[in-house]
């Protein structure tokens, strides 16, 4: 059977390619500013609030699907573990560690996602190539945190556990999309799962103290440009790239924003923001790079069911 998919345009696949490597990659630093003087769950969930809003009501102008009560279910429980966990742990974290060192513990999430996939019901055992990748991903994290005299102190252990956490509730959030109903088209869904998040992120702001905080007349101009950088870019102009791929090209092809995304941030970090760049994170950053590279281009057996929604990368949700 011939793929009924249109030949893409190769100017239009380079740009969207362009746009989720560079685009999420950034992202990291963009929390980083963000969080200056704005509260980091407050400004995470105005951020989602507002692209979840722009996205549902684009969908809905544009389309005659509407979202049913299992569909906001849905949007709720991924909304919870993707962007409350998910990017309102990475957004506290970097209170605590450099941006490129988030986006490479970040990249764990497809080592994690393996073993959910694997622990859930019905679950697909790991290859020995998944299990390599694995062992090299591990490794490539306890370079990152583990206390030496490589070149560099060990990772800030709170900052680390939460981002490490956040890619945990990432892939436990993957796996449950895969089968669970979702809103029929792309754009619809992924909205009201921004939408979703954003409230718990907002009320979970409230309950932890932040609005006292907020004193609009001190919110930086660069502060607030990096919300709307991550509102405009982060959530909205690169979520609309990645659905385009996940149309135009492979899934495998697609997904290979996740061992791009840590190098472009790592290396934001060092050019713009003057993070640190030591042998210990480049040590890590080749191992856990090279372990996403052998967990996404290795074939996987038929059987393994093929995901039925799009969501934003943790990158920004990332």
């Amino acid at each position: 059977m011939s793929d009924p998919r249109p030949t893409p345009v190769r100017w239009q696949l380079l740009l969207a390619f362009a746009i989720v490597y560079v685009v999420w990659g950034s992202t990291y630093l963009g929390i980083r500013y963000a969080i200056d003087t704005i509260p980091p769950l407050l400004m995470a969930g105005t951020r989602f609030l507002t692209a979840g809003s722009i996205l549902l009501v684009w969908s809905l102008s544009t389309n005659k699907a509407r979202p049913s009560w299992r569909h906001w279910r849905t949007a709720l429980v991924m909304g919870t573990l993707m962007l409350l966990c998910g990017n309102g742990f990475v957004t506290l974290a970097e209170q605590r560690i450099p941006s490129g060192l988030a986006a490479l513990l970040v990249a764990s999430e497809p080592l994690l996602l393996v073993l959910v996939a694997w622990a859930a019901p019905r679950g697909l055992r790991p290859t020995g190539r998944d299990f390599a990748g694995i062992i090299i991903g591990i490794a490539g994290v306890a370079i990152l945190v583990w206390p030496s005299d490589l070149s560099g102190p060990g990772a800030d252990l709170i900052g680390a556990g939460l981002v490490l956490a956040a890619a945990l509730c990432w892939a436990v959030g993957s796996i449950y999309g895969i089968d669970a109903p979702s809103a029929p088209a792309p754009i619809l869904a992924n909205g009201m799962t921004m939408l979703c998040g954003g409230v718990l992120l907002f009320v979970s702001g409230v309950a932890r103290g932040e609005v006292p905080q907020v004193h609009p007349e001190k919110i930086s101009a660069v502060s607030f440009a990096a919300w709307a950088y991550l509102v405009v870019f982060g959530s909205i102009l690169a979520f609309s790239a990645y659905t385009y791929l996940l149309t135009a090209t492979t899934p495998a092809k697609a997904s290979t924003y996740a061992f791009v995304n840590p190098v472009v941030a790592v290396m934001l970090g060092w050019l713009v923001a003057s993070e640190p760049l030591t042998v210990r994170s480049l040590s890590a950053m080749a191992a856990i790079v090279a372990a996403v590279v052998i967990l996404t281009t290795g074939h996987r057996r038929k059987a393994e069911p093929k995901p039925e929604f799009v969501a934003e990368p943790c990158a920004a949700a990332e």
